[in-house]
C-alpha cells in the first residue's frame, strides 16, 4: 500500500471489510486510513451491538443502504428481513415500513460516514426482482436497466433536499471532472 501510494498518490479505495473482521484487520485499515463498509441491511439484525447502526459509525466509513450484492432495500424489508428486523426498523426510524427505502436513505445521508453511497433501485423504491446481483447465481444477473420514469423529478427533489439537508456534497464520479 505504501509502494502504490509513493508511486500513484492517493487512491479511492474502500475495505470491503464484511462479516467476521478481527481487530488486527481494523486495525491495519485504519493504519492505512482506508474507509470501511457499513451496509444498512445488515445494521438491524438482534444485536444492538451491530457495528452497521448508525449512531456506532467512524467518520473514515462508506454507508451503503445496500450494494449491488444485496436486495433492494423494499425487497430485503419485504422478503428478506425478519420480524424482530423489520421492527428495528420502525423502532429505528420512527417509521412505519411503507417508505422504508427513504428511511434508510435517510439513515445513511445523516450518519457520520464521509461518504453515502444509494443504489438506483433503492431511490426509486424498486423490489427485489430489480436486484442487480446475486452472488454465487450464474444466470439472471446484472439484467437491471433504469427507466426514464426511475428518473423523474420527484426523486430528484426529494434525494437533493436530503442532501442539502444533511449536508452532503455531490460527488463527482472518479474520472469525471471539470478538468479546472
Amino acid at each position: 500500500f505504501e509502494a502504490v501510494r509513493s508511486a500513484l498518490g492517493a487512491l479511492p479505495l474502500v475495505a470491503e471489510d464484511l462479516g467476521e473482521i478481527t481487530p488486527d484487520v481494523v486495525e491495519l485499515r485504519e493504519e492505512l486510513g482506508i474507509p470501511g463498509m457499513a451496509i444498512l441491511h445488515f445494521a438491524f439484525s438482534p444485536d444492538p451491538r451491530s457495528t452497521f447502526i448508525p449512531y456506532a459509525l467512524d467518520r473514515n466509513m462508506v454507508i451503503y443502504t445496500g450494494t449491488h450484492d444485496n436486495n433492494t432495500t423494499v425487497g430485503w424489508f419485504l422478503e428478506d428481513a425478519s420480524e424482530e428486523e423489520k421492527d428495528f426498523v420502525r423502532r429505528y426510524t420512527a417509521g412505519s415500513g411503507r417508505e422504508v427505502h427513504w428511511d434508510l436513505i435517510r439513515l445513511a445521508l445523516a450518519s457520520v460516514a464521509d461518504i453515502a453511497i444509494v443504489p438506483h433501485q433503492d431511490l426509486a423504491g424498486l423490489g427485489a426482482d430489480c436486484r442487480m446481483n446475486t452472488p454465487s447465481v450464474g444466470e439472471g444477473n446484472w439484467r437491471f436497466r433504469i427507466t426514464p420514469r426511475m428518473l423523474g423529478e420527484g426523486i430528484q427533489a426529494r434525494l437533493w433536499e436530503m442532501v442539502e439537508t444533511y449536508g452532503r456534497e455531490p460527488a463527482e464520479p472518479a474520472g469525471f471532472g471539470t478538468g479546472e
